[in-house]
């Protein structure tokens, strides 16, 4: 806690020293001369276009379950009407293995940020964090004969990519088309209007597990809610943290959540390579009581207020004071040293980020996997996370937050542990969508998932 103060005092009198002041506000008027003198004037506007009217999201997560109820703003962010968040139940590595737990969860966190949008959810835009994901590209080829491009010519591209990734036991989350290519003109944002032989894409397809698709559907079914839509984490999490130039130039975001840790490399605006860790901070928690002897709550309690992934010389010294599994007698404490705690937890973190590291180095998607990482989720709260990364991950390192959303749960020492969230309410109004107007993934789920959904409404 000393450390934690020090550091806090020290980044506080820098940041509040005339100096600095002078140097901030120097290096802002040398940037804006340096703009004003090579770029030419653009008359374009800058703010991001919202689509309208009011969204509900939810985050499944191991520990735990938020919603929210937002919309977009005409100021170019986002507003949070309404939120509830509860501790997950029923909820194991992303996966759903109690309905009746997770339903409890979910109807409690729902109607919590009902209450405060005084809104009613029909329509839910959740997360996909269980199934295993699964991320492949593929190249599609759709002939055109010269004349204009239209809606229908694009779904029939999306919907080619689909049948060949078709795999049994799998089904089909995301179809995102990256770029187009008309004849030799490569990187056209939205192809229609224009004339061409041949139009042509790169599909990122996200598939998961059927079996946890129907557990997903079935539990929110019986919330209630209707799915709009599935979003990958690291997708929606990409949203909310991530800088547009990040995104642009190529970065990772990894979402460190309670059960899973997800990956999602971007690059031209695009996610190009999602991958998930079966490993999160419930599995460090866990760790701490088990070698230690304390219950679940305590553990978490000594990772969240004392817990580091590196160690100072002063660790040795401080003293924890730990309740035993079975003692009932709250005055009957043991003490263990702050140094026993943080080695319990460094060689998980280690272990975590060598993980990480081997994905990147083996995703096969180029100079984008060797950009910054961004840091997110509760498990990136951890102190010396950034430091201990930056070695074993061999890339500069940031810890990311949401951008531009108003009205979060918690104050902002916390809001990376809901970037997730943050993010699927970005994706619902529309942000980071090839095409926002055309609708996917009707394309894809009038098969598997609209099945899904009619049988659980006659079965259950």
């Amino acid at each position: 806690m000393v450390k934690c103060m020090k550091q806090l005092n020290y980044k506080t009198s820098q940041g509040n020293s005339p100096n600095h002041a002078k140097q901030t506000i120097a290096i802002a008027r040398s940037r804006q001369l340096v703009k004003s003198n090579i770029f030419p004037p653009d008359d374009l506007p800058a703010q991001k276009q919202f689509l309208p009217g009011v969204f509900g999201v939810l985050d499944i997560g191991s520990t735990k379950i938020t919603c929210l109820i937002g919309q977009g703003k005409s100021n170019g962010k986002l507003k949070v009407l309404g939120y509830g968040w509860r501790r997950s139940h029923g909820v194991k590595q992303g996966g759903i293995i109690n309905l009746k737990s997770a339903e409890r969860a979910i109807r409690s966190a729902v109607g919590q940020a009902e209450e405060a949008a005084e809104r009613r959810l029909n329509k839910i835009y959740v997360n996909l964090s269980g199934g295993k994901p699964d991320s492949q590209l593929y190249n599609i080829e759709w002939p055109i004969g010269g004349r204009e491009i239209t809606n229908h010519d694009i779904y029939r591209l999306v919907n080619e990519g689909i049948l060949r990734a078709q795999v049994e036991g799998r089904e089909i989350i995301h179809a995102l088309p990256l770029s187009f290519n008309v004849d030799e003109t490569a990187g056209v944002e939205d192809p229609r209007g224009h004339q061409c032989e041949i139009l042509s894409t790169t599909l990122h397809i996200i598939s998961t597990s059927a079996t946890s698709l129907k557990n997903l559907a079935t539990v929110l079914m019986r919330s209630e809610l209707e799915i709009e839509s599935i979003i990958s984490t690291p997708l929606a999490a990409g949203l909310a943290v991530m800088a547009p130039d990040e995104r642009d130039l190529g970065a990772t975001i990894v979402d460190m959540g309670g059960g899973t840790t997800s990956i999602g490399i971007f690059g031209d605006n695009q996610l190009l390579y999602t991958s998930q860790i079966p490993i999160g901070g419930s599995h460090i928690t866990r760790d701490i009581a088990g070698i230690l002897s304390t219950s679940i709550d305590t553990a978490e309690w000594l990772k969240t207020k004392y817990g580091s992934a590196e160690y100072s010389y002063n660790d040795e010294y401080q003293q924890l004071p730990i309740q035993m599994i079975g003692d009932d007698d709250y005055e009957i404490m043991t003490k263990v040293p702050l140094s026993r705690v943080i080695s319990i937890i460094r060689p998980r973190i280690e272990e975590t980020l060598e993980l990480i590291r081997d994905r990147l180095d083996n995703s096969n998607i180029g100079k984008a996997a060797n950009g910054r990482v961004v840091l997110t989720g509760g498990g990136s709260l951890l102190e010396g996370l950034g430091p201990l990364a930056a070695r074993i991950l061999n890339r500069q390192i940031r810890l990311g937050k949401p951008n531009n959303i108003i009205g979060l749960p918690n104050d902002s020492t916390t809001s990376a542990a809901f970037s997730t969230a943050a993010g699927l309410l970005c994706w619902a109004a529309g942000e980071g969508r090839t095409l926002a107007d055309l609708d996917f993934s009707n394309k894809k789920n009038n098969g598997f998932l609209k099945k899904i959904i009619e049988f659980i409404r006659i079965h259950i």
